[in-house]
């Protein structure tokens, strides 16, 4: 308090105490792979902000540069909504996975929220994206499918880093994954594979159409959701922008087959076009983690409620605290609930938070914790809609069911 000394009318500014947490970013995409010129900032995470941005840096003559899937799949990203993301140029797979190089250099960009490596589709590829997101916690890894399979029932099947090896027929070692395998679990679903890849105009040659991996448009189209939506809009039943026709024409029984696994089909609609039709993570089907807006959801509400709350560290460890953290993240969740993200008709249903004594007894504040816990309930896809239709002695009778 300052000292009065001198009769008089004083204003002071007095702060309110709240603290609202603001909302990270959800939709910046990394991308790791080989360049159209290789020897460019080689293993080094450059921000690119456009289709022309990407070109200037990493194809400064388009004449002597030929396409590569990690150029497509930056072309997919721009096209379909994306506005931002990082591109680690990498000349092969060992770089990719390497410690530093690749995947590595990501670790130090904290925005990035979508992680995809255009076209790599061996066990160890998968393995080191889904190792890496599992890792930071704070992003999720979009995969590809393989670019052909021998048959449906094969794609189900799991793809691990030791994967046996055989020779083919000229002798040379090949993976023995009978047509390309689905990748590995993630059981907290930090991963979501795409299948099959899209046919489209080569972004470097306009007038030739080629199999491109879909892992790029889809990190647009999650961005394209959120901007127009929000993360807990599953981003799925979306027109795949620059998408011509896709590599395999997946049917209704198939998906069946596929869906079930977490393997997310892109069809083929004679009226609607070429959309993403699954909304699934690599976690168990009967995983609370099965949905990617799920997943992604949690991964923005706990990185947003981490970055604004480090004003609680070395502050007094009492119920003054306890009350603070509360109303912050109260008022917080209470703005995500009011987007449609939480499900319940008031706040009361949809989230609690929790930071008092119980939680907080004279063992743990002496430890220098201290414990909040909050329970959200998170608004899920509509996956499948139901309508039950019967008749009574009135006529016809309609029941809809979501």
């Amino acid at each position: 308090m300052p000292n009065y000394l001198t009769p008089g009318v004083y204003v002071e500014e007095v702060s309110s105490g709240a603290r609202p947490i603001q909302p990270v970013g959800t939709s910046t995409a990394g991308f790791v792979g080989i360049a159209p010129d290789p020897s460019i900032r080689p293993h080094e995470p450059v921000a690119i902000n456009s289709w022309s941005h990407f070109m200037r840096v990493f194809a400064p003559d388009p004449a002597k540069t030929e396409s590569t899937h990690l150029a497509q799949g930056v072309h997919g990203f721009f096209l379909n909504g994306g506005s931002r993301c990082y591109v680690v140029n990498c000349q092969d797979e060992n770089q990719l996975t390497g410690n530093r190089k690749g995947l590595g250099a990501l670790e130090t960009i904290d925005e990035i929220a979508i992680v995809a490596a255009p076209g790599f589709t061996s066990a160890a590829a998968y393995d080191a994206v889904l190792n890496h997101c599992e890792k930071m916690e704070d992003r999720v890894a979009i995969l590809d499918g393989p670019q052909s399979v021998d048959s449906i029932n094969n794609l189900t099947k799991v793809a691990t880093a030791k994967a046996t090896k055989k020779k083919d027929e000229d002798g040379e070692s090949s993976s023995g994954d009978g047509g390309g395998l689905r990748p590995r679990n993630s059981d907290r679903g930090y991963g979501a594979v795409y299948f099959p890849w899209i046919v489209g105009r080569d972004p470097n040659n306009r007038s030739s159409l080629v199999p491109m991996p879909p892992s790029g448009h889809m990190a647009g189209i999650y961005a394209r959701t959120d901007a127009q939506r929000g993360v807990h809009k599953a981003p799925a039943n979306e027109t795949v922008r620059g998408a011509l026709n896709v590599s395999y024409r997946v049917t209704r029984q198939e998906q069946a087959e596929l869906n079930p696994q977490g393997v997310n089909c892109i069809r083929f609609f004679p009226r609607e076009g070429i959309r993403v039709w699954g909304a699934r993570t690599l976690a168990p089907a009967a995983s609370e983690w099965r949905y990617i807006n799920v997943r992604r959801l949690f991964n923005m509400i706990k990185e947003s409620i981490a970055e604004s709350t480090h004003w609680v560290v070395f502050q007094p460890n009492d119920k003054d605290l306890w009350m603070g953290i509360k109303r912050d993240v109260s008022a917080f969740l209470t703005q995500i609930w009011r987007q449609g993200a939480l499900f319940g008709s008031t706040p009361e249903e949809a989230f609690f938070v929790q930071c008092d004594a119980e939680l907080n007894p004279p063992e743990v504040r002496d430890a220098g914790k201290v414990i909040t816990r909050i329970g959200l309930a998170p608004v899920k896809p509509a996956e499948f809609v139901i309508f039950q239709i019967g008749q009574d002695t009135g006529g016809a009778q309609t029941e809809e069911q979501a």
